[in-house]
């Protein structure tokens, strides 16, 4: 059984699913994102970096991980979003 739940972080949500076939749990890019930059448009700002990845010939993006998970708004119908494991989140460079 797959399962979405939700982490804290800094007193902030931070989607997450955990996947029973591989064993991972993978996190909403956007939430972290959200949790480490303070920014109140945390899609805007992800979708910049994206672009200055990619500009810079950077692959990150094409490595992530798209899942349903439940919109934070009101609506609360669930979408495609960008999600990268546990792993490859604390690996370093």
């Amino acid at each position: 059984m797959t399962e979405t739940q939700l982490a804290i972080f800094k007193g902030k949500k931070i989607r997450r699913y955990w996947d029973e076939n591989s064993e991972k749990w993978y996190f909403s890019i956007i939430d972290i994102v959200e949790v480490l930059t303070d920014s109140s448009i945390p899609r805007r700002y992800w979708s910049d970096l994206k672009r200055k990845l990619s500009q810079e010939g950077s692959q990150v993006y094409e490595k992530i991980v798209h899942l349903k998970m439940q919109a934070k708004v009101i609506s609360k119908e669930n979408y495609l979003t960008g999600t990268e494991s546990r792993k490859r989140l604390e690996r370093k460079k």
